[in-house]
């Protein structure tokens, strides 16, 4: 995990991300899936960008199922930018940069 990412887990969803301040993009992710390791680069990149505007978070699905289950996450890499608790952009796959930035600049 880069510098300017945080671990979510299922303990801390609510402090990290509900009550967060500002937007947060949360990364569903396992260490077994390939999308979500090509795609990593790319996350940490946008949470150095977006620092001080925009958390970013790595949640690894398989050991915190109960809020991937909460959120339907049924693919990964998918992930969710959350402002005031509600889910605002969905994004499945491995996609580019300009497709997240796009998500977090709305």
């Amino acid at each position: 995990m880069g510098g300017n990412t945080v671990e979510i887990t299922d303990d801390n969803f609510e402090n990290e991300v509900v009550k967060s301040a500002t937007p947060v993009l949360v990364d569903f992710w396992a260490a077994w899936c390939a999308p979500c390791r090509a795609i990593a680069p790319t996350v940490d990149a946008i949470a150095e960008e977006y620092k001080g505007r925009v958390k970013v978070g790595k949640l690894d699905v398989d050991a915190n199922g109960a809020t991937a289950a909460k959120f339907n996450v049924r693919g990964i890499p998918t992930l969710l930018v959350i402002k005031d608790g509600q889910v605002k952009e969905q994004i499945v796959g491995a996609v580019d940069k300009g497709v997240i930035t796009k998500a977090l600049d709305k």
